[in-house]
């Protein structure tokens, strides 16, 4: 099968979030089932720092923007590791900028034209490049016009009549909404703009757009594909997806099994597996302790935080239930990560007081990343939705237990003990409710089942056990592709 995966990122070409993670390793995985994937994105400054090389394909094409036309230029480079080719977008004017989408905190006024570029932009290149398509997957909002140009300006034009198109949601609340003038630059008749299609509370809306034109419409998890279709995740768009809940799945996203095998990875001090986790989990844990400042205690449970320092990712909850803690139990806690000022200042003032039990790193570092996975006991993402997550797959990997908030992959990922549906096995423990109070109850839970080693080994073993690979994943997107087919009246 021949597929096109249209992005507006894909490690290790440039990347903001989990999105650029998906369309750096699908396609890879894609090509060793003996698929054909090609991935197109923006030419982004960024691009040139990928350690990748790229060559000019001396194939220039000029699309229509509203009254006036644009020029850009065809680039190909390749996804590391593979033959899978990828094809970048050069336009300067759109894409030579210091970030990918926004810039001191506030979007680029003219987003909404960049992407339009991009998304006839890729159109035009299966026909430039001679590509031929089955599927083509765009991917969140900057990509949104993709199946619309699909069903209005290609559907009769001579290689493009059997492409199906599928539209994968990373994140329903990035939603590329603009003033209903930017209309003109689509270049669509305004016949479109109207409540059913591309109008959204009198603007238009780009994922959206997608979401109504798409044959098919995935997300990164079954649960968040049942989660917005309902208020408040659907993000006042859960109608739009009500209406096509026939077409509306979900694929849990995987990890690189190469990058994150405790086995392997030479950040640990020491490499162990599901057989000698109980040997080599204790020296990184040891190492960790060192590393961060504290206490070396074998006995004390190691609590491990990593990721956006938000709301959504629960931070107020950690905060209330840290602040509990520190003066009744021996309990360790470490956070990595960035994110609002108010938890930074929070987490700092913590560690502050109590540097015994709390260290908080305010920055991003892959390296400490692996190393906090690899000595944490508990791993927590208590958070308030997540479509997906990762950080609970790897901790699964790492023989960090995990305590999360059952809401979207997390609740398709993590089986809690004590309320896991029969025939499964525990792999963590999870709570419901969106309270300090929950949060706390089930750390409690975790740690008493943590002071039983026979118990608590069977725990990380399950865990460990387990395939959370892209390999699984790419099986299962195989075969909403070809779904996508039939349902596009192609096969």
């Amino acid at each position: 099968m021949n597929i096109l995966l249209a992005t507006s990122e894909a490690v290790p070409f440039a990347k903001t979030g989990g999105l650029a993670d998906v369309c750096g390793a699908l396609p890879i995985e894609l090509a060793r089932l003996g698929h054909k994937p090609v991935v197109v994105m923006p030419a982004y400054r960024k691009v040139q720092y990928c350690r990748q090389p790229i060559k000019p394909l001396g194939i220039d094409f000029i699309i229509p923007i509203g009254s006036k036309t644009v020029t850009g230029h065809l680039q190909e480079s390749a996804l590391p590791g593979s033959d899978v080719p990828v094809y970048l977008i050069e336009q300067d004017q759109y894409f030579d900028r210091d970030e990918l989408y926004s810039v001191d905190g506030k979007d680029y006024i003219d987003n909404c034209e960049r992407f339009v570029f991009f998304c006839r932009a890729a159109l035009e290149a299966i026909r430039l490049l001679e590509l031929e398509v089955d599927v083509l997957h765009a991917n969140d909002w900057q990509t949104g016009l993709i199946p619309a140009y699909l069903k209005v300006e290609y559907a009769r034009k001579p290689g493009y009549e059997r492409i199906a198109g599928l539209f994968t949601v990373h994140n329903m609340s990035y939603q590329g909404s603009f003033w209903h003038w930017d209309m003109l630059l689509t270049g669509l008749d305004w016949r479109y703009f109207n409540w059913r299609e591309l109008e959204f509370h009198g603007k238009l809306n780009l994922l959206k757009t997608g979401l109504v034109f798409a044959d098919s419409i995935n997300t990164v998890s079954p649960r968040y594909a049942q989660e917005i279709q309902t208020a408040p995740l659907g993000c006042r768009l859960e109608g739009v997806l009500q209406h096509r809940r026939d077409v509306v799945s979900g694929i849990i996203n995987g990890i690189d099994a190469k990058e994150w095998d405790p086995g392997s990875d030479p950040h640990l001090a020491a490499n162990y597996d599901v057989n000698s986790v109980g040997e080599g989990k204790p020296v990184c844990k040891a190492a960790l302790q060192k590393e961060l400042g504290l206490p070396v205690k074998p006995d004390a449970p190691l609590i491990g935080l990593i990721g956006r320092l938000t709301d959504q990712k629960g931070c107020n909850l950690v905060v209330e239930v840290i602040q509990r803690w520190v003066g009744e139990n021996d309990a360790q806690w470490v956070v990595l990560g960035t994110g609002l000022p108010k938890y930074h200042k929070l987490f700092a003032m913590l560690t502050e007081r109590f540097p015994a039990k709390v260290a908080a790193r305010l920055e991003f570092s892959d390296l400490l990343a692996h190393r906090i996975e690899a000595g944490a006991d508990i791993f927590l993402m208590p958070s308030r939705f997540e479509p997906c997550g990762l950080n609970q797959l790897y901790s699964l990997k790492y023989g960090a237990v995990p305590v999360v908030r059952a809401t979207g992959g997390l609740a398709d990922t993590i089986v809690g003990v004590g309320n896991s549906p029969a025939g499964a096995e525990p792999n963590g423990f999870s709570f419901q409710e969106y309270s300090a109070l929950a949060l706390d109850e089930t750390l409690r839970k975790a740690c008493e089942m943590y002071r039983q080693p026979d118990q608590w080994r069977k725990l990380i073993e399950t865990g460990m056990r387990q395939d959370w690979s892209w390999a699984r994943s790419a099986r299962e997107y195989v075969k909403l592709y070809e779904e996508t087919v039939r349902r596009a009246g192609g096969g």
